[in-house]
Parts: C-alpha cells; sequence; structure tokens
C-alpha cells in the first residue's frame, strides 16, 4: 500500500515540502498502522509492506550468514530506521550490517556507517528495490546492496560505488554462491536455502 504525501482526502498532512522525515514518521507512529506491516518513506512517499514467511525466512538466512563470518557481537539490524540521501528517503532495510565503529548520531544509526544491506522483493514495492532505493545506496557510498527476489528465484548484487553509482551488477540465481570477497564484507554468500515464493 502507497500512501502519497500530495494526497489529503484521508491523512492529515502538509505539502510534501513543509514535513521533514521526523515529522513524517511521528505522523506515522500515531496512526493504526495493521500487525505485521513494515512502514518506510521512499521519496518521500509512504509504503506499508505486509511482512510474509518468505521474505523473513530469506531475512533468517542472510542474518545467519553475516553472524556466522562477523560472529554475534557484529552490528546487524533488520527493519530499523536509517535516513538516505535523497528527497525524504527513510528506510528500513531487511538486512543490514554497519561498520564496527558505527555511532548514533541524534538517536540514529548514520547512512555512512553502513557496509551492506539486504532487501526482499515485497510484490507491491519490488520497484523501490531497484530503482529509488538502488541510486539512494549507491549515493550513499554503501558497498554492497543485495536484492534478493523469491518470485523470479535470482539475487541481484551491487556493489563497488563510485560517483553515486554501483560499477559492479551480478545476477545470481537461487543456489548459487555469491562471491563478496572483494568487498569489505570478505565472504562467499550461500543462496542455497533461499525459499521461492
Amino acid at each position: 500500500m502507497t500512501i502519497s504525501l500530495e494526497r489529503t482526502d484521508r491523512i492529515e498532512m502538509a505539502l510534501p515540502g513543509e514535513l521533514t522525515l521526523d515529522d513524517l514518521f511521528d505522523r506515522l507512529e500515531r496512526m493504526p498502522v495493521p500487525e505485521g506491516y513494515k512502514v518506510e518513506i521512499v521519496e518521500g512517499n509512504v509504503f506499508m509492506t505486509p511482512q510474509r514467511d518468505v521474505h523473513w525466512q530469506t531475512i533468517r538466512r542472510i542474518l545467519w550468514a553475516l553472524e556466522d563470518h562477523f560472529g554475534r557481537q557484529a552490528k546487524l539490524l533488520s527493519d530499523v530506521r536509517i535516513d538516505f540521501p535523497g528527497d525524504r528517503n527513510g528506510f528500513c532495510p531487511d538486512m543490514l550490517k554497519l561498520a564496527d565503529n558505527a555511532k548514533t548520531e541524534n538517536g540514529r544509526w548514520r547512512y555512512q556507517d553502513v557496509e551492506f544491506v539486504a532487501e526482499v522483493v515485497s510484490k507491491g514495492t519490488g520497484m523501490n528495490d531497484y530503482d529509488p532505493k538502488k541510486h539512494a545506496y549507491a549515493d550513499a557510498g554503501v558497498p554492497v546492496y543485495l536484492i534478493a527476489d523469491p518470485y523470479t528465484g535470482r539475487c541481484r548484487v551491487f556493489s563497488h560505488p563510485q560517483d553515486g553509482e554501483y560499477k559492479r551488477d551480478l545476477t545470481v540465481t537461487y543456489g548459487e554462491s555469491i562471491n563478496l570477497t572483494d568487498t569489505p564484507l570478505g565472504m562467499t554468500l550461500s543462496t542455497a536455502d533461499f525459499p521461492r515464493d
């Protein structure tokens, strides 16, 4: 479900240029968001996405692989708001890894400390993963961005950001391993157990 900030017929909101991300999230916290939905703001638009079992099972497998490689003390987060470059981008990535020395600023993690982001495609918001989020992550200099798509059974991996663009784009079919040894992750990620939808 998408709620455009330019619509005011159901939700009392000001024009897009008048609200900060903090204002928007404050208002969203007061809304009756259905249980099991993830809420984030992409380019000033509010998206509410139901979390499905396949979605969570994929996130868990990525989490386990990162914990196996980096240990349980690694700074790994899921569905935590981080503000990224661009026009009001308050993303809640499905999975991310922060640098060991990452610090919060004003109570929030900084995008400059993000080393890895994984998004699992949902039917209604997959276009965000492949377009505005990819651009925002590249602008932020996120070294590795993984999109897992349970509908196609493929992963897209973007890496080596430079000047706001990813220089490498790799497509891997579920079942294959993703070689990330030449990135800050320094690991290989298996997709053998990624569930399909």
